[in-house]
């Protein structure tokens, strides 16, 4: 458990943050076979919540509408909407970003937003609810999901 939650924090650490805490060497290891973390507009455009507080800081406190996807391991449906909508976000080309919550990890951000099933997708602007959609959309209605969100 300490081991998925600290590759989690990994993971949602931006190049830059990652460069600038001198971790190079880290992130060597964490690729032995010869993989690379992403440095792509995509990459950047997505992140996991790690608490409450980036919650607040990343998600509520964001200037850019935010896109916020409670998930959880388990949802097969998750597993199909989760890199379809990370796909239709990267292609708005930063206008949109995008925050995954895993609702077993962060339980209180579930009930706190009102999550009785998942996927739970939320559209947020500035720290707002201004849509939402439960369950798989295809990419239309996906894509019109972020024009409404972004006034495109």
């Amino acid at each position: 458990m300490a081991q998925r939650l600290v590759l989690q924090r990994l993971l949602s650490l931006t190049p830059r943050t990652l460069h600038s805490q001198g971790s190079l060497a880290l992130h060597a290891s964490l690729a032995p076979h010869g993989r690379a973390l992403s440095t792509s507009a995509g990459c950047r455009s997505t992140f996991n919540v790690q608490d409450g507080s980036d919650f607040q800081d990343r998600v509520v406190n964001n200037p850019k509408p935010v896109v916020v996807d409670f998930h959880a391991q388990w949802c097969g449906p998750c597993k199909i909407l989760g890199p379809r909508l990370e796909k239709m976000v990267a292609k708005q080309g930063g206008k949109v970003l995008m925050a995954k919550v895993d609702i077993d990890d962060h339980t209180d951000l579930a009930i706190e937003y009102e999550v009785s099933a998942v996927p739970t997708v939320l559209a947020m602007k500035n720290g707002d609810v201004v849509d939402k959609f439960v369950g798989i959309k295809d990419e239309d209605q996906l894509e019109a999901f972020l024009k409404k969100l972004i006034g495109a």
